[in-house]
């Protein structure tokens, strides 16, 4: 049998003796540590560890995270061990713009992205003949006043049967409530089409050519009650010049949004991505 690959990520208050700690746990399980990533927050005081190593095959993560847990408890840390075998799973939900959609499947289909879709829910028939194209379980829910906190818990009972570790806003028109937002924290993932902290909310692209902007970009970031304040996980920006229209700042956007958002997607699977209270650790 092959060996196992792992992902241990953890943060605690910086401390002497943490990196010692975990990998002479490691070292004693017969793992060997394929990359090693740390960061010491100095404004916090909070250490950030991401480790992906490999273990003789009669290895488990429960056998790990057993071992680790005296570590655990000295340190107080917040940890968490990924199995790799295990192939992450993903719902993904669209409005009538599909192309990171697109790109999202794409990816998975060349296998740059390690996961599966496992549905795509939308508020609009039009993604539907890409789901079918692809063999995917395509779900049609419109959103209205009167209906929303139904299909928000239909959602979540999806997200429940599908094992799903991460539900994806591949420009997903609808503002989650507060409540689907705090279930979902850290486990959602939004594209916002500007660079954040920069025109929020409803046609940032119109907004953006109205102050006459030289650089417009996209934000993907973890969903929150606060609508496009969440958690930066990765950006990018393109410049443009005041001769483009609203529609062609738009148009050079669309590449832009779908770019970001897979490679945040890709950082949050292979668990690069750390909270860290209103910001992230990326260790990319």
């Amino acid at each position: 049998m092959s060996d196992r690959t792992f992902v241990l990520t953890l943060s605690c208050v910086d401390r002497p003796g943490i990196v010692a700690a975990v990998t002479t746990v490691l070292a004693a399980l017969g793992c060997n540590i394929a990359e090693s990533n740390q960061f010491w927050d100095r404004q916090t005081d909070r250490f950030f560890m991401r480790i992906a190593f490999t273990a003789p095959a009669a290895v488990t993560r429960e056998n790990v995270e057993r071992e680790l847990q005296p570590a655990i408890d000295r340190f107080e840390m917040r940890a968490a061990v990924a199995d790799e075998s295990r192939r992450p799973r993903m719902i993904v939900m669209v409005s009538k713009f599909d192309h990171t959609l697109q790109h999202l499947i794409y990816q998975v289909r060349v296998g740059w992205l390690n996961a599966d879709v496992a549905a795509i829910v939308s508020n609009h028939e039009a993604a539907r003949e890409i789901a079918e194209a692809q063999g995917i379980a395509f779900h049609h829910w419109p959103v209205t006043r009167e209906n929303k906190a139904d299909q928000e818990a239909r959602l979540l009972d999806l997200v429940r049967s599908e094992g799903a570790d991460l539900v994806v806003l591949a420009r997903y028109m609808q503002v989650l409530s507060d409540n689907l937002a705090n279930r979902l924290f850290g486990r959602a993932i939004n594209i916002h089409h500007s660079f954040l902290p920069s025109f929020k909310g409803a046609r940032p692209y119109h907004q953006a050519h109205e102050r006459g902007v030289k650089l417009i970009g996209a934000t993907a970031h973890y969903v929150t009650a606060d609508l496009d304040e969440g958690p930066i996980i990765e950006q990018e920006t393109e410049r443009v010049t005041h001769a483009m229209s609203p529609d062609d700042l738009v148009a050079a956007g669309r590449d832009i949004e779908a770019r970001v958002l897979a490679r945040a997607v890709k950082l949050h699977l292979e668990h690069r991505v750390m909270l860290n209270g209103r910001k992230t650790v990326v260790f990319g």
